[in-house]
This record gives C-alpha cells, structure tokens and sequence, in this order.
C-alpha cells in the first residue's frame, strides 16, 4: 500500500510498531489481523468496543481458529488499542490461551544418521547436521554465513537467533570435516546454504522440504 492509500490510524500504528522494534513479520501479521477484524466490523476498528472485539474473538473460535491464531489475534488487538489508541480498557479482559504442550519426538542415533543419509545433497545433509548436530532451528540454519563457522575455536555464532540474540554453539570435528567437504564441492561465498539463487540463502521451507524428503 503506498503512503498516499495509507489512512492515517494505520501509519499510525505502523510508525508504533516501528519505534517499538516489532520485527516485520510480527508488524504484517498485526496489521492483517486488524483489517481482518474491520472487514468483520464494517467499519472503522477505532470506533469498535468491547462486546465487538468480544464477537470478533467469538467469530474466529465458532469457525475453527486454532490456538496459535487465538493469540495471536489476541496480541495484535493488544496493540492496537494500548499502544494506537491509548484503550485500554477495551482489551483489559483478553487472555491468551494455553496449549498442552506436546514432548518432541527424540530420535536414536541410528535414526539420526539414517535421516542424515538419506538427506537429498550434500548441501541439505551439510544443513541439516547443523540443525542436528548444533541444535539450531531452520531459520538459523539458513541464516549461516561462511564467517559464522569458527575452526579455531570450534564454534558456529548464531545472529539474532531466539529472542533476537547472538550467541555460539559447539562446533564438533565431524560437523567441521562435513562443513569442509561441502565447502570444498559448492564453494558457496557469502551465504553457507545458499538457495537456487545464490545470492540469497536457503529458504526455511527449502530445508523443510529437504527434511521431509529424507524421512519418507
């Protein structure tokens, strides 16, 4: 949307996330979910009231919301009438929902190594050892520069990982000897696990699809 299309109760609120440092993905989906709640009202969400965001809330639970999406409209009306709109009172009795949460499936070391094995290229075996082996998540994984692998220390850093921070994990000596071999085959520059276009990284959902590929 251009700054000319831009009502004003949006820049507003865009320029509210922006001070505030909400990453861009957290600001997109703020702002799609109070169009969304517009669209519902069929009107400005300025002028809405409790029992609205009360309907609202009611609306997405009746057509199947899952949880996650509960709080995460739950946050973004936070937002928009504590932060925009100074409204507190409209949101005081939003809650956010709790999920049970599920225990991960551990896998053996055999079922590791047949995962690994079984991985579609050297690149996505190279990738996902890392996750395995260093314990990072996908996001982080493809976010590896070739600087970020320290042999003289045997750490791999991590930028603005979890929570948005820095920090180094344990690089073992065979996840080095397969960093080298990949390297050696691919000579990637910049980027460890660059995508088809080499200039920008893999994709999350590249390494997921790698990881699928590789359990089934």
């Amino acid at each position: 949307m251009t700054n000319q299309a831009m009502s004003p109760l949006r820049r507003r609120m865009i320029e509210d996330m922006t001070i505030r440092k909400l990453a861009p993905k957290t600001q997109q989906g703020y702002i799609r979910t109070i169009k969304d709640f517009a669209i519902f009202l069929g009107r400005s969400p300025d002028t809405a009231s409790f029992e609205d965001v009360r309907r609202f809330q009611l609306h997405l639970a009746a057509n199947g919301a899952h949880i996650p999406i509960l709080n995460h409209t739950v946050a973004a009306l936070r937002f928009f009438f504590r932060i925009t709109l100074r409204r507190s009172d409209i949101i005081e009795h939003t809650t956010f929902l709790h999920e049970p949460r599920k225990l991960p499936v551990v896998l053996s070391p055999e079922e590791v190594t047949r995962l690994l094995d079984a991985a579609p290229g050297l690149k996505y075996k190279a990738a996902l050892s890392v996750a395995y082996g260093a314990g990072l998540r996908a996001a982080e994984v493809i976010s590896l520069k070739i600087g970020d692998i320290d042999s003289k220390r045997m750490v791999i850093r991590v930028e603005q990982g979890k929570g948005r921070k820095d920090r180094y994990v344990m690089l073992s000596p065979h996840l080095l000897e397969l960093l080298r071999a990949w390297w050696k085959t691919a000579r990637p520059q910049g980027w460890l696990f660059p995508g088809r276009d080499r200039v920008q990284p893999m994709t999350t959902r590249q390494l997921n699809r790698a990881c699928h590929a590789a359990t089934s």
